[in-house]
């Protein structure tokens, strides 16, 4: 085997007395597929925050409305609201650009073009 060791793990006797040995193989840890998959789950939950801030900040904006229209609301935070969550918004969205474009150079020096 190339990559992989292989490691007798268990040893038994089947129904004729005759030794069976099962292997198992070892694989190595690769930096390489760790580094992939750490961008693409980071690339998957920024897009998700990006998605559901935006949501939220939508909900603040039309809560907004409805107290701009309505005076007996007492709560009269959601201008703030909305501007946190446009900020979440904006900074997870700049999370899944950067790190589109860090594993989109990783794998074009990979392949060497």
């Amino acid at each position: 085997m190339t990559n992989h060791k292989q490691v007798v793990y268990q040893s038994r006797l089947d129904h004729k007395s005759k030794l069976v040995l099962r292997r198992r193989t070892r694989r190595r840890f690769n930096p390489r597929i760790f580094i992939d998959r750490t961008i693409e789950t980071t690339a998957i939950v920024s897009l998700l925050l990006t998605g559901f801030s935006g949501v939220g900040a939508m909900a603040c904006w039309g809560l907004e409305i409805i107290e701009t229209n309505n005076s007996n609301i007492i709560i009269s935070r959601w201008q703030q609201q909305k501007s946190i969550c446009l900020g979440a918004m904006v900074v997870s969205f700049s999370a899944f650009l950067g790190t589109s474009l860090v594993g989109a150079s990783l794998s074009i020096q990979r392949d060497k073009f």
